[in-house]
């Protein structure tokens, strides 16, 4: 008899798990609680499959970047310190990973899963046919200060070593691959990982659920709240095994089973400007890493995205997040008409070390992980799912 599967989490962690699983052979059932697919985290984020931005953020440097934003609003990093404890012990433990020194060996593995990724969507792409406001253009950093550019520098070895092209680029070659780009006149340098590519990862998540649908025959429940009390208890009886691949959600649920994993909510924001005039729009999707903001182009859209902000559980669109990202692009792109524009806050699922949990419950041997991605489970989803799915 087909063994049967249930994943919980209808984003892009669960529908890639669900599509594995389905691929071989089991009958997979997905537990969603909004009323279609990708409503959360996995519906208007930066669009970037990024593997050049696999640096964990498990450095002394960042510590002291977030430290010294703690009082300003509109910071890259911004702290909200709450009587909340699961925040404290969070910040606690990402400052234990900071001392132990993982930076490096976690960055190379993030890179060499992230280009293992960057293949699978391909694989995908091709036997499914998927379109979704694709652009193989590849990724450019560029910087204006010259601490980061050392430090971009610096990180090649990394990204090379582990086989991520990280191409150095002069202000005038950052120019001439995307005209688009304005202000120049306080660039200091660039690089380009032209592998890395951008996509609406709502659209692909739409259309890759109407696959699973009509050709795999998974089966979607929607309007699930699983969080609820023993719906755990529940899942597990009617299944032979469960993926929990909920997002922020994940932690409350693995606790229905006795299981403990730190994921805690780290907000983004993003904007999304419409009807872009398409001589206006980059070429390129670009990534400015001291303002830490990535932008993609969907078709005649530009999405604007970036911040992080620990806040704990809040949905809520903030003003001073949203203004930066605006500010940005009037510096940057002076002739984008921002008139027409969409506001968007998602809660990214990251652990304190920064990688992702991909694992066999600890309590029930029925129970799975795929979560904790952080601001790379666009990027890294494919190669965590097949992990999944094959340790099942």
């Amino acid at each position: 008899m087909t063994k049967s599967v249930a994943v919980i989490g209808a984003g892009i962690a669960g529908l890639t798990t669900a599509y594995y699983l389905a691929k071989k052979g089991y009958r997979v059932t997905v537990y969603e609680q909004e009323r279609y697919v990708a409503m959360k985290t996995s519906f208007a984020n930066g669009g970037q499959i990024s593997v050049s931005n696999s640096e964990v953020w498990t450095t002394w440097s960042n510590v002291k970047k977030a430290t010294k934003w703690l009082f300003t609003k509109d910071a890259p990093l911004l702290i909200r310190p709450k009587l909340d404890f699961k925040q404290w012990k969070w910040i606690a433990k990402f400052l234990y990973y900071t001392a132990k020194g993982v930076y490096k060996e976690n960055t190379a593995w993030t890179v060499r899963a992230g280009l293992e990724a960057r293949k699978l969507y391909k694989e995908i792409i091709e036997a499914e046919g998927l379109h979704f406001d694709h652009l193989d253009a590849g990724i450019i950093h560029f910087y204006k200060d010259d601490q980061y550019w050392s430090n971009a520098q610096q990180v090649k070895a990394i990204y090379n070593d582990n086989g991520c092209e990280w191409d150095l680029l002069t202000p005038l070659q950052v120019k001439s691959l995307d005209p688009a780009l304005v202000d120049i006149n306080n660039m200091v340098g660039g690089t380009l990982t032209p592998g890395d590519c951008t996509g609406d990862i709502h659209k692909f998540c739409m259309q890759l659920s109407l696959v699973l649908t009509n050709k795999y025959n998974v089966e979607f429940k929607y309007d699930s709240f699983v969080t609820d009390n023993y719906g755990m208890e529940v899942l597990t009886d009617l299944f032979d095994a469960v993926v929990v691949a909920a997002g922020v959600g994940s932690a409350k649920l693995a606790s229905q089973v006795g299981d403990t994993i730190d994921v805690y909510p780290v907000k983004g924001y993003s904007i999304t400007i419409n009807n872009v005039d398409p001589k206006y729009l980059p070429k390129v999707s670009l990534l400015d890493d001291q303002a830490k903001i990535v932008t993609s182009t969907l078709g005649n859209r530009f999405r604007v995205a970036g911040t992080a902000e620990l806040t704990g559980e809040n949905y809520d669109i903030t003003r001073s997040r949203i203004e930066p990202l605006l500010k940005w692009v009037h510096t940057n792109f002076p002739n984008i008409n921002t008139s027409d524009y969409s506001q968007w806050a998602c809660l990214r699922p990251m652990t304190p070390d920064m990688m992702p949990i991909t694992k066999r419950s600890d309590k029930n041997p029925k129970v799975f992980y795929n979560t904790g991605h952080g601001h790379l489970g666009w990027t890294l989803s494919p190669f965590t799912s097949k992990t999944v799915a094959d340790l099942i």
